[in-house]
């Protein structure tokens, strides 16, 4: 096994997040910054927004009913031609 060829670890290396909060851990660099952490993102903290600007979700339903409607549609165009197509032979 090769000696020296391992970074220097530094068991209490401090990262900075943008917020303000300070967390204590070992890692191979001694200082680290980062832009967002568990203590101001949104999804821990509680304060995440679900936003369906385009209406998503209502546009699919829209769409799927229309589906259903033209589906039953149809079977009953099919059937009434089944009917004539016997009535004429």
């Amino acid at each position: 096994m090769k000696t020296d060829i391992h970074p220097t670890y530094f068991p209490n290396a401090k990262i900075t997040c943008a917020c303000g909060a300070l967390y204590i851990v070992g890692s191979t660099k001694e200082k680290l910054s980062i832009e967002i952490c568990s203590a101001c993102h949104p999804f821990y903290t509680g304060t995440e927004k679900i936003i369906d600007t385009a209406g998503r979700v209502e546009k699919f339903k829209v769409r799927s009913a229309y589906a259903e409607a033209r589906k039953g549609k149809r079977e009953k165009v099919a059937l009434k031609a089944a009917k004539t197509a016997k009535t004429k032979k």
